[in-house]
C-alpha cells in the first residue's frame, strides 16, 4: 500500500525513507551479463541500464510488461504576460484529443505496449501569476502532488509522465534558474515558437519572478513558488514511483525541471530515473548535466506530451530483453573466448 500525505512535510519525509535499489538482484544482474553470448560490453549502454532496471525491480532477469504513460495537464497565470504563442484554451482542446486517441503520445504509448492515463488539473483556474506571488499555496501544490502520487499504478513496471500546458515551457525555465543560477537568458527558449521580441519578454517573465522568490526553500518551495499544477503532479509521480521501486523515462525539458526540484530536496531521490531524450529546448542538455543524467535519445523533440520518453520505452525493452533472454554461454554451448 503506497502511504499518503497532507503536507509537504510528510512529503519529503516518504521520498527521503524510500528504499534504494535491491543490490542482491543487481549483483545477480550483474554476474548473469558476464555469462552471456557476446563479448564483455558489446551491448555498450543497453547492458547498464539492464543491470539499473533489475536492480530497482528486484529480479536479476526481469522483464517489461507493464509499462504506464501518466499525462498530466495544468494552466498557468503567468500566461497573461503573453509568454507563448498559443492560447490558454488550447490546453483544454488538446485533453480532448489525448482522451480521444489522437494525439502523438497515444501513438508512442501504443507502439511502446503501454498503458497510458491523462490527468486534468483545475483548467479552470490557472495558477497565480509567478511575477506577482508564489503560483500555488502550500495546498494547491500538496493537491497537485497528491494527484500524481495517486495516478501511478502500482502494478506499473515502467513509468513516464509526460504533460500539456500553454506557457509551462516558463516555469520550467524559472525553476532551473532558480534551482542552478545564471541569468533567465541561459534557461529560456522559445517553447511553441515566440519570436525575437516574445523571448525577450519571456526572459523578463522569468528574470522578475526568480528575483521575487529567490531564497525561499528548498527544491520543493522552488516548485510551490515557480511551478504549476502540471510540474507539480509529475513531481508527485515520480515520488510515488521512487517508493514503489518502479523506475522510471523522464521525458523533456518541462517533465526535467519538476523532477529537478525532487532532486534539490531529497539526495537520491531521482536515482531510479534515466533520461529518455534531450529535446530541442535549448536549456534541456543543460539541466540533464545538473542532474548527471545522460539521455538515450536526442532527435530534435520539443513536443513534451511524454513523447520523447514513450519513445524511450522502446530502448529500455531492448535492454532488458536481451539481458533477459539471451542464453548465457554454459545454455547454448558456446566456448567463452
Amino acid at each position: 500500500m503506497l502511504p499518503q500525505f497532507d503536507d509537504l512535510s510528510r512529503f519529503r519525509a516518504l521520498l527521503s525513507e524510500a528504499l534504494g535499489p535491491d543490490m542482491a538482484a543487481r549483483t545477480g544482474a550483474e554476474d548473469r551479463n558476464g555469462q552471456l553470448t557476446k563479448p564483455p560490453g558489446a551491448l555498450g549502454r543497453l547492458e547498464d541500464l539492464a543491470i539499473w532496471y533489475a536492480g530497482w525491480r528486484g529480479d536479476a532477469r526481469p522483464e517489461i510488461k507493464a509499462p504506464q504513460v501518466i499525462v498530466f495537464a495544468g494552466n498557468h497565470g503567468v500566461t497573461a504576460q503573453g509568454v507563448s504563442a498559443f492560447p490558454a484554451e488550447v490546453t483544454v482542446q488538446m485533453v480532448a484529443n489525448f482522451q480521444a486517441g489522437g494525439a502523438a503520445i497515444n501513438q508512442l504509448a501504443r507502439a511502446a505496449g503501454a498503458r497510458m492515463d491523462v490527468h486534468a488539473l483545475d483548467l479552470d483556474r490557472p495558477t497565480a501569476d509567478f511575477t506577482q506571488s508564489p503560483a500555488m499555496s502550500e495546498e494547491e501544490v500538496v493537491a497537485a502532488l497528491r494527484a500524481g502520487w495517486r495516478a501511478v499504478d502500482p502494478a506499473a513496471d515502467l513509468l513516464v509522465v509526460g504533460e500539456m500546458g500553454i506557457g509551462n515551457t516558463t516555469p520550467a525555465a524559472a525553476i532551473a534558474c532558480a534551482l542552478y543560477g545564471g541569468d533567465a537568458a541561459d534557461w529560456t527558449g522559445r517553447g511553441t515558437g515566440v519570436d525575437d521580441a516574445g523571448l525577450a519578454n519571456k526572459i523578463r517573465v522569468v528574470r522578475e519572478g526568480v528575483a521575487l522568490h529567490a531564497g525561499q526553500g528548498d527544491g520543493l518551495d522552488v516548485l510551490r513558488r515557480l511551478g504549476g499544477r502540471e510540474l507539480a503532479a509529475m513531481a508527485g509521480a515520480i515520488a510515488a514511483a521512487r517508493v514503489l521501486r518502479i523506475p522510471v523515462i523522464l521525458d523533456g525539458f518541462i517533465c526535467t525541471a519538476a523532477a529537478a526540484c525532487l532532486d534539490a530536496s531529497i539526495a537520491g531521490a531521482l536515482d531510479h530515473a534515466v533520461a529518455g531524450h534531450q529535446s530541442a529546448e535549448g536549456a534541456h542538455g543543460a539541466l540533464l548535466e545538473r542532474l548527471g543524467k545522460q539521455p538515450l535519445l536526442s532527435l530534435g523533440l520539443r513536443l513534451g506530451e511524454g513523447s520523447g520518453g514513450a519513445l524511450a520505452i522502446q530502448i529500455l525493452k531492448g535492454a532488458v530483453a536481451c539481458h533477459s533472454g539471451m542464453a548465457t554461454f554454459a545454455e547454448a554451448g558456446v566456448a567463452e573466448g
